[in-house]
């Protein structure tokens, strides 16, 4: 019984570490999925227009 016990312990505690990287890592994936689509949008806005500089893409990951 203490095995058991043990064993949860110690998944509880790698759960609690890991969810803060785990839910970023979401927010990570939802904001380069709304990036992508708003170039995908400004690009066809601009479809005869040459493109210069950094696009909203490039300076978010820099940052």
């Amino acid at each position: 019984m203490n095995a058991i016990t043990d064993t949860l312990v110690v998944l509880g505690i790698l759960l609690i570490l890991a969810l803060p990287a785990l839910v970023g890592y979401a927010h990570e994936l939802r904001v380069d999925r709304q990036l992508r689509a708003a170039d995908r949008r400004s690009g066809q806005a601009s479809a005869g227009r040459s493109r210069r500089g950094l696009t909203t893409h490039d300076v978010v990951r820099a940052a």
